[in-house]
């Protein structure tokens, strides 16, 4: 079964909408270092129509102009890119298209083929949204920057009920970038406040 894992830069305050005004101050080579051990996980590229625009508008740029970003870019441009839109689609972007069907039925069955070892979100707030709501996504991994962006689109929208995480691992940059990695994990007991102070004893 192939991992379903979200990549995205995000503020303090869970903005995930990028605004390179307090996004580029803090990008290194640690973070550079991170989001292509991201993009080693899998074979498959699961983005929205807006970031689908973003890419192929540059990445095949980057890639034929052979500079720094030539490796990466043509990592992007060799692996499956399906693409979410509920419009029909020209693509010029190799390796690109659209996704068949209703989201979530699309994931599943991308997540049981045994031809695809990994499916990575990059950006995507509302498809990322959508399969965090019906339990597909495996790991979330984060670049926290420490900035309160305090406008723009949030990773977690209102609901009912809250997610629950597990932390899996993390890392701090010398920028003060926290990267988080995620995973959904079962809701802890319910616990009282008598509860809580029983536990204040419990200091590792």
């Amino acid at each position: 079964m192939a991992k379903v894992i979200s990549t995205l830069f995000i503020s303090a305050d869970s903005i995930a909408e990028i605004d390179p005004d307090w996004h580029f101050p803090y990008y290194d080579g640690n973070m550079a270092r991170a989001v292509t051990e991201d993009y080693d996980t899998s074979d498959v590229l699961l983005i929205g129509r807006v970031t689908y625009d973003s890419f192929a508008g540059a990445w095949p740029d980057r890639e034929s102009a052979g500079g720094p970003d030539a490796s990466f870019a043509k990592q992007l441009g060799d692996m499956r890119k399906v693409v979410v839109s509920r419009q029909p689609l020209e693509f010029s972007w190799r390796n690109s298209e659209l996704i068949q069907g209703e989201l979530v039925d699309a994931v599943s069955a991308l997540k049981a083929d045994p031809g695809v070892s990994g499916i990575l979100i990059p950006g995507s707030i509302s498809v990322l949204q959508q399969l965090l709501a019906a339990g597909l996504v495996d790991e979330l991994r984060l670049l926290v920057h420490p900035v309160a962006a305090r406008k723009g689109r949030r990773l977690f929208d209102d609901g009912d009920a809250p997610y629950h995480l597990k932390v899996v691992a993390t890392e701090t940059f010398p920028t003060g970038v926290i990267r988080v990695i995620y995973s959904p994990t079962t809701p802890p007991a319910k616990t009282g406040l008598d509860e809580a102070r029983e536990r204040l004893s419990e200091v590792e």
